[in-house]
């Protein structure tokens, strides 16, 4: 059995300006409502330390494992919850459209024996963060495009 939350928008940016969003850790604490603080490095199988923040609770620091990543492209990390019972796999990806539009989907899997106990309100929570994240990573995304297309070379 598996559960899964998602939120999925387009951004008025190249996939590149959004993979240069994403793949700043150190700059998350300026525009992430939901991890502003993120640590670690990309590479399969090496821990990342964040915090999370699903609607009005104080942030919670979290341990997670890369996954897999793909530059430009992904980047998965993977939990463990209720003991290990429940698997949770959270993922950014981003899609090309075209040279100047992308779509960016974040969101998180849950997999296990004990996915059940993953509630309809807990996901519901973590969409509204998804959200929120998504539509941050949008307008930091298309202020950086922005700022580069009016900017003389």
């Amino acid at each position: 059995m598996q559960r899964a939350v998602e939120y999925r928008t387009g951004v008025l940016a190249p996939a590149e300006i959004v993979w240069e969003v994403i793949s700043d850790f150190a700059a998350w604490k300026d525009w992430n409502p939901v991890h502003p603080r993120m640590e670690g490095e990309m590479r399969i199988g090496t821990p990342l330390r964040f915090d999370l923040v699903v609607g009005d609770a104080p942030a919670q620091p979290a341990e997670a494992v890369v996954q897999d990543w793909v530059p430009y492209e992904q980047l998965h990390w993977r939990t463990k919850r209720l003991k290990g019972f429940v698997t949770a796999i959270r993922y950014l990806e981003i899609e090309k459209m075209s040279d100047i539009g992308s779509t960016f989907s974040n969101g998180e899997l849950f997999m296990g024996p004990l996915v059940r106990f993953v509630s309809r309100d807990e996901r519901r929570r973590l969409r509204a963060a998804f959200t929120r994240m998504g539509e941050a990573v949008k307008a930091r995304a298309e202020l950086l495009w922005s700022q580069r297309q009016n900017t003389p070379t």
